[in-house]
């Protein structure tokens, strides 16, 4: 090896002419040897003794390092891998445990998350004062769920599916689907959507898979969680973080909700939060998230509605009917809201001001004071909820309508009476 050190010594660069003074002329001066070479000696030496003991010591150093603090590394350690269908992590002894699970948990998610994109039609004042209908899009995400014999089921938040004129289901490889309502809760913010098996393309069917429900129950304040969902609108994208707290109460949700500090932006509504071991333990709700402060995400748990998500799985898919052929119950009501319910301790849905003569519903024996609170198993919490059930059913068509009425205590008691829809003129 080249040495990187320059010795001087007093014979370099010493002219070999005469120099006056004591020698003979023509005649090269006789070299002092002993002194320079002995000192040069002394120097290689010495440094080879110094980088001795260093390494030595440095060495005997990493040594006892490693036996107290159990730093000693060995190059026989491999990741150890399992793969499952329930999404199981990977864990290895020379990496990150949380960078590998969530990178884990992620691939083996995303393909049962799907984005959902909400067209509708809303009345908006113009210009000079009046009323026009304008479209407008809004986001929100889904779970996939299962499917039956004939359509792909996925679980969503009732207010991202809610008032739409088309719903379109995008999933993982980007292709998009349309879908239809299977049913809804509102009270809940639970929707399951329906989309034809026979519109979704084979390579799309073998990159898609049905999610893993955990058990919500079992979850505990500090675990860690991963939040997937299309956030504002631009993709899926994942959150990480922990159950800040469970059995949260919120006066826009009608049940208890988990607590997460993980990101749950518009556009998250309705997509994943999973368990360290890939299960979706809560359905994400933007909507009931708070915006006065950071860090505070709510999500519905899955164990609490597991029972209503296998309700509305199971009910008939809803097409919407022509407006000219859609069916009236035959009353006029006002909204019973959450303040006016707990104000009256009375049940939210639809308070009936005025049964209509010779309609469907005074038929039926609805009478004024009823409160209308769902209409074949889905509920409804006022009258915009009620119409837009409505407008799936025809006139003549007959529909299950669950009212409640006070009894002699002043108390509300819940029965359900079949109503035929009337036109609109009756």
């Amino acid at each position: 090896m080249e040495n990187q050190y320059n010795y001087y010594t007093t014979d370099q660069n010493m002219n070999t002419g005469n120099y006056g003074g004591g020698g003979e002329p023509g005649k090269e001066p006789q070299k002092k040897r002993g002194k320079g070479a002995a000192r040069w000696a002394k120097v290689v030496c010495a440094g080879l003794v110094f980088g001795v003991v260093a390494s030595a010591a440095f060495q005997t150093s990493n040594i006892v390092a490693g036996k107290v603090l159990g730093t000693t590394q060995t190059t026989n350690k491999t990741a150890k891998t399992t793969t499952t269908s329930n999404a199981k992590l990977t864990t290895s002894t020379n990496s990150s445990i949380g960078t590998a699970n969530v990178t884990e948990v992620t691939k083996n998610a995303m393909p049962s998350i799907v984005s959902i994109t909400n067209m509708s039609v809303q009345e908006v004042q113009n210009f000079f004062g009046g009323t026009q209908k304008q479209e407008s899009e809004s986001a929100g995400s889904g779970i996939i769920i299962g499917q039956n014999d004939s359509e792909l089921l996925i679980a969503t938040n009732n207010h991202v599916v809610e008032g739409s004129s088309t719903l379109t289901v995008t999933f993982i490889d980007g292709k998009s689907v349309k879908a239809d309502i299977k049913g809804t809760d509102s009270d809940k913010d639970l929707a399951v959507v329906a989309v034809p098996l026979s519109e979704i393309k084979d390579s799309t069917m073998d990159k898609i898979a049905v999610a893993t429900l955990g058990n919500s129950d079992q979850t505990q304040v500090g675990d860690q969680v991963i939040a997937i969902g299309n956030a504002l609108g631009y993709g899926q994208s994942v959150t990480t973080g922990i159950v800040s707290a469970k059995d949260r109460t919120m006066d826009s949700y009608d049940g208890k909700l988990l607590q997460t500090d993980a990101a749950i932006n518009p556009g998250n509504s309705g997509g994943a939060l999973l368990n360290a071991n890939g299960e979706v333990i809560g359905i994400n709700s933007a909507k009931i998230a708070t915006e006065t402060v950071e860090g505070i995400g709510y999500a519905i748990p899955v164990s609490d509605v597991s029972d209503l998500i296998t309700n509305l799985m199971n009910q008939k898919t809803k097409t919407k009917v022509a407006e000219s052929e859609r069916g009236y119950i035959g009353i006029k009501g006002v909204d019973v809201t959450a303040d006016s319910a707990q104000m009256y301790n009375m049940p939210t849905g639809v308070y009936v001001s005025e049964v209509i003569s010779g309609g469907g519903a005074e038929k039926a024996g609805i009478t004024k004071g009823a409160v209308i609170t769902g209409i074949e198993g889905t509920s409804v919490d006022g009258m915009d909820a009620l119409q837009e059930q409505l407008q799936y059913y025809k006139a003549g068509e007959k529909v299950k309508i669950t009212i409640q009425t006070q009894n002699k205590n002043g108390e509300y008691e819940k029965k359900d009476v079949e109503v035929t829809l009337g036109k609109q003129s009756e």
